[in-house]
């Protein structure tokens, strides 16, 4: 077995390369001892691909520059494949010379050599890889054009050695960016243009002192109205009408002859727990596929740079932003995510605020209450909650900055790629992953919850019993006067938001199983539209899931976990509290 190591900068294509590389054989865990995520995958059977984090060199000292650095000093490893930026050579390079000193086989991959040649840039192959010593291969991953010679070259094994010995010796960084413009000025040549680029001709509008927020605000507004009016919303009523006028009679029919027990948990249990939270699948599936094609194109980037001034009012850099973005998804990478930010004070409140942006696992919860008690107006009523969370966020970023976090703030470096038409296999790609942990939970998680909150609502400890008589309601009954205050103290709603701390989708999954196939009419009757509106906004402000919960002890520690629970708790009763009072006094 061959193993090559994939490494270079951030936001080079090395995902891309990685994924045609290796296809579908992949494998993705962390790292011993850290949470940096590593990800391994095989070509053709014989040749280990390990994705190294991104990184610009070996000279800092982030937990992505300690793991490649650990890795090719500790690990057998017959290539490195180095891939860079062709429009950014004097940059990446660098990286590359640090690469020489580990004494192993490198392939330097140049990337983007369509969007260099755009750019008047050609390159004299034969005499960088003289210069560097090392092979170099020239493709554009984002196109698949190039890939193949990459394959030949690794599948052949033939790999150059007469390059280890290093004679780059530099004890600076400036010594080295001398040496590299040097090498540059014999190998690449670049024709000075007058007219500006397609991306500086975009930058010039969307960054834009003037139009940056505007357009900003309007590509969100865009993604929700494709989420919810357009596309995801209609698409999830189709599956709900699919699922409940036509697989729940069937399954009633098919079931006739079975114990009513039996048909309680399949209809109730777990068609009606389960199939509350599948019918949303279509409105995630859109909204990912807008953001993924966001990112695709290059714009999320400018977002962290636009957001940059607002993220310092509550001690935060731009970078923040894309934590911030993830927890659109899912909270756990997002804290995962908050350690690529180079402070410990920016990585402990970018941890803390990153569960309020609200993850999909909520917007089923949210995209139900909606369409029941705010039909018409679904956009609206969703696109306010995810915009209270960041609200919320902004405001307890403040509050923490002057409080727990007086520490000096950190420069805002963020690379800004070219722009690019986004392809439909990345796209795709992206989204599916999105969907795919979605079913996954649904089919496991949310699965087993929707049984196990059958069993309590229908069990008690002498038997089968009805609802209101049942090991659930006791439980619900004994918790539902801390939600009284809040307009939802029903035992009901109290034990799907205690389901809800395992995973944010079993809300609607214990719903399902306790109101069983009727849901939405059922609602109407325990909620009115404020004490509804006020069970949405503590769902969107309480303690995320396990998993983040987990995550945040293992990222942060127990103190600083313990008190994310409290405060998120707190923060979500008091909200919940003061809109239902004084939403009713005003209604």
């Amino acid at each position: 077995m061959i193993t090559a190591a994939l490494i270079g900068n951030p936001n080079v294509g090395k995902t891309t390369l990685f994924n045609l590389l290796t296809a579908s054989n992949q494998y993705v865990g962390n790292w011993p001892g850290v949470t940096v995520e590593k990800r391994e995958g095989i070509l053709n059977k014989n040749i280990k691909i390990v994705d190294l984090p991104g990184i610009y060199a070996m000279d800092t000292y982030s937990n992505e520059e300690k793991v490649s650095k650990e890795f090719l000093q500790k690990e057998k490893v017959d290539l490195i494949i180095n891939i860079v930026d062709g429009s950014n050579l004097f940059r990446n390079l660098y990286l590359t010379l640090q690469l020489k000193e580990f004494k192993i086989p490198i392939l330097l991959v140049i990337n983007m050599i369509d969007t260099a040649e755009s750019k008047g840039i050609t390159f004299d192959l034969n005499k960088l890889a003289q210069s560097l010593n090392i092979d170099i291969l020239a493709i554009s991953a984002a196109k698949n054009k190039g890939v193949d010679k990459v394959i030949d070259y690794l599948s052949k094994g033939n790999f150059r050695s007469d390059g280890l010995e290093n004679p780059y010796k530099f004890s600076t960084e400036e010594e080295s960016y001398k040496y590299i413009e040097k090498i540059l000025d014999l190998s690449v040549k670049k024709e000075e243009g007058n007219g500006s680029t397609v991306t500086d001709l975009i930058d010039n509008l969307v960054l834009n002192n003037w139009l940056a927020y505007p357009i900003f605000i309007f590509m969100m507004i865009l993604i929700f109205k494709f989420t919810f009016s357009w596309v995801g919303q209609p698409l999830a009523d189709l599956l709900d009408i699919g699922l409940n006028d036509h697989l729940v009679p069937w399954v009633r029919g098919f079931l006739a002859t079975s114990s009513p027990w039996f048909q309680s948990l399949i209809l109730d249990g777990i068609i009606g727990g389960v199939g509350s939270v599948v019918v949303f699948l279509p409105i995630i599936l859109t909204l990912f596929l807008g953001i993924s094609l966001l990112e695709e194109s290059g714009y999320m980037a400018r977002g962290a740079f636009i957001m940059d001034k607002l993220m310092r009012k509550m001690g935060l850099s731009g970078k923040a932003f894309i934590p911030m973005i993830v927890g659109f998804g899912c909270t756990v990478p997002a804290i995962m995510s908050a350690r690529t930010l180079e402070s410990e004070k920016d990585r402990k409140l970018a941890a803390l605020l990153a569960p309020m942006m609200s993850c999909n696992a909520r917007l089923p919860v949210y995209a139900l209450f909606a369409s029941v008690f705010f039909s018409g107006k679904e956009t609206i009523v969703v696109g306010s909650l995810y915009l209270l969370g960041v609200v919320m966020a902004f405001i307890i970023g403040i509050l923490f900055k002057n409080t727990l976090f007086k520490k000096d703030e950190e420069p805002f470096i963020i690379e800004l790629p070219e722009y690019r038409i986004p392809t439909f296999k990345n796209v795709a790609s992206n989204t599916w992953e999105k969907g795919k942990g979605f079913l996954k939970k649904a089919g496991t998680l949310i699965f087993s919850v929707s049984v196990i909150v059958w069993f309590l609502s229908n069990f008690n400890l002498k038997g089968m019993t009805e609802i209101e008589n049942s090991l659930l309601a006791t439980i619900g009954k004994f918790i539902s006067p801390f939600f009284q205050p809040l307009g939802f103290g029903e035992w009901q709603a109290s034990v799907a938001l205690l389901t809800g701390l395992m995973a944010k989708e079993a809300v609607l999954g214990t719903m399902g199983a306790i109101y069983g196939s009727n849901l939405e009419q059922l609602l109407l009757g325990h909620f009115t539209h404020i004490s509804a509106y006020s069970f949405l906004l503590f769902v969107l402000l309480y303690t995320p899931c396990i998993s983040a919960v987990a995550t945040m002890k293992k990222e942060y520690g127990t103190k600083l976990m313990t008190f994310s629970i409290i405060y998120q708790i707190g923060l979500a009763w008091i909200i919940s509290f003061i809109f239902y009072n004084i939403a009713n006094l005003i209604i």
